[in-house]
């Protein structure tokens, strides 16, 4: 029996169809689509092992979760038949619910982050963050160039930025709290910086042009990312040719909590998979390190990554 029938024959089941749906659209927890499809766990993931099984989808665990999105390698024949299959259904009222329930989920996921960053804004220079250390920062800081412009992205009230704005041309700091905005923006007036500029947003789509930018810098900002692929994709967009990235952002680790205190999305990355970020959206000449340890528990190491756009 060929592939294209066993997938066929694997699309036929409602559950799993709504499952591919919503993988389609996002990568998602199996507390997530219970969520959203208000189904016991055990179907959930009865279905889901059915279509790992039919390699549709893949699986990857972050400490106690288990996320599944659809295989990035799939063939175009599989994914034309799986966008087919869910066109074919989608005005179905199902269908239409499930895609408002992503829709609360993802807006849920969002909510959480910015909460966080609107409740510590104005106290985040003064209380302990996760890698966060002038011996990191200090690292990053290294690379720089005068007389420059550069984005500073996730930039929370820009304690870098303040810093940089003092020699560089143009500093862009992107967030998307309002409150760190806010702060951020006072700070800059306060200290004179006319150069330093807070714009509201968000990493995945930063609201500056193609090709402005020298230096683009995600420090302690890529694990608060839904999709961290996607911010590295929008650094290389903003970078002219030769202009280069800077990652500042924690190894990976097992510490839960930090999910909790610093509404991180992400228990850091592992030195890989920063170089696959940066590889894979057309950066040349990466290089990742790691350039600090905390002494006290849980020891979050810290790793710079870096590249160049070279076109």
């Amino acid at each position: 029996m060929n592939a294209s029938w066993d997938i066929l024959k694997t699309l036929s089941d409602p559950t799993r169809l709504r499952l591919l749906a919503l993988l389609l659209r996002e990568e998602l927890s199996v507390a997530e689509l219970q969520e959203i499809l208000g189904m016991a766990q055990s179907r959930i993931s009865s279905q889901l092992a059915l279509l790992r099984q039919a390699d549709l989808v893949s699986d990857r665990r972050d400490g106690k979760k288990a996320f599944y999105s659809l295989r990035t390698d799939l063939s175009s024949k599989a994914l034309t038949f799986i966008r087919s299959a869910v066109d074919a259904v989608a005005d179905a009222p199902l269908l239409g619910e499930d895609r408002d329930n992503l829709d609360r989920i993802l807006q849920k996921r969002r909510k959480v982050s910015e909460q966080y960053f609107n409740l510590i804004a104005g106290r985040l220079g003064k209380n302990y963050c996760p890698g966060r250390s002038w011996e990191a920062i200090g690292h990053l800081v290294l690379h720089l160039v005068p007389a420059i412009t550069v984005a500073d992205l996730g930039a929370g009230e820009g304690l870098l930025s303040q810093l940089l704005a003092r020699r560089a041309e143009q500093v862009w700091c992107i967030d998307n709290s309002p409150r760190m905005v806010e702060v951020g923006s006072e700070l800059a007036r306060k200290n004179g910086l006319a150069n330093l500029t807070y714009k509201l947003g968000n990493i995945e789509q930063v609201p500056l042009p193609d090709q402005s930018v020298d230096l683009a810098i995600l420090s302690q900002a890529l694990h608060h990312a839904e999709h961290p692929q996607r911010a590295v994709d929008e650094a290389y967009r903003i970078l002219r040719p030769g202009g280069q990235i800077l990652v500042l952002d924690l190894n990976e680790h097992t510490f839960e909590k930090a999910r909790e205190l610093y509404a991180d999305v992400w228990l850091g990355f592992k030195e890989s998979a920063l170089h696959g970020f940066l590889k894979k959206a057309g950066f040349a000449k990466v290089e990742v390190t790691a350039v600090a340890k905390e002494t006290r528990e849980p020891h979050f190491e810290t790793l710079l990554a870096s590249g160049f756009r070279s076109r």
